[in-house]
């Protein structure tokens, strides 16, 4: 959450001076109560997930998994150039298809030519 030890004094000093001394160690022990709370049920989420999963729960990758570690500028540009290098496939396997056609004058892989039209009734 980006919180520092600065920024963690700072407002343990406002708070001091909000709540004042009376009132400060009751709610820093509901604070704690409510931290210690929250750890429970995530550690039991994650029992849980891990008995309904099984001995695949041990296989996955959590940490690839982990939203923050995705940039969305990385995402589109890794698209866009997806887009782009499908559209350079395309043209060499056009290319490649036109090299591979027979131009007028050379001989198809069976033997005849190419382009060229012979009346074969003609003396």
């Amino acid at each position: 959450m980006g919180l520092t030890i600065d920024k963690i004094l700072v407002i343990l000093v406002i708070a001091m001076f909000v709540l004042g001394p009376e009132r400060l160690p009751g709610y820093a022990k509901k604070l704690g109560e409510l931290t210690r709370g929250v750890k429970r049920m995530a550690d039991g989420a994650k029992d849980r997930l891990r008995e309904e999963m099984g001995p695949e729960y041990d296989d996955v990758d959590w940490k690839q998994l982990d939203p923050r570690q995705y940039d969305p500028r990385r995402i589109i540009r890794d698209a866009l150039l997806e887009d782009e290098r499908e559209a350079r496939a395309e043209i060499r396997r056009s290319q490649t298809e036109a090299a591979r056609t027979p131009r007028v004058g050379e001989l198809h892989p069976d033997g005849t030519a190419v382009g060229f039209h012979f009346d074969d009734e003609a003396t």
